[in-house]
């Protein structure tokens, strides 16, 4: 993979919902749940976003003088950002992601990006 990074609609620190993968929406006494977690970084190039406590991995690692211990670390891995929805700040449910562009300060116009479901606007 090579070229210019995508433009994405999910940025570092927002909430996502997972949609899909072990980590999918499941019915519990008839409601519906949700995995939520805080983005902590995205890969544009890959399409992918590294999500807090979601996606988690064993890595085995050896012993070396920084961490003499060695063992077995469970971390984060990346996932795909066509499995992540955003979290509606108002429903708390999720929700598609538009842009529209609003008067900003000195008059000048912003784009920012709200959520379809409830309009409110998710960029602070």
């Amino acid at each position: 993979m090579s070229g210019k990074p995508n433009k994405l609609h999910i940025k570092t620190g927002d909430t996502v919902i997972v949609m899909r993968g072990k980590e999918a929406p499941y019915f519990e006494n008839g409601k519906k749940v949700y995995t939520k977690g805080r983005v902590i970084k995205v890969f544009p190039k890959e399409n992918r976003a590294l999500v807090e406590g979601v996606n988690m991995v064993k890595k085995h690692s050896r012993p070396t003088q920084a961490h003499p211990q060695g063992g077995i670390i469970e971390k984060e891995a990346p996932i795909h950002i066509s499995n992540l929805m955003i979290e509606d700040p108002k429903t708390k449910e999720p929700t598609r992601v538009g842009y529209k562009y609003i008067e900003g300060k000195n008059g000048e116009t912003k784009k920012v990006r709200y959520a379809k479901k409830s309009g409110e606007i998710l960029d602070k």
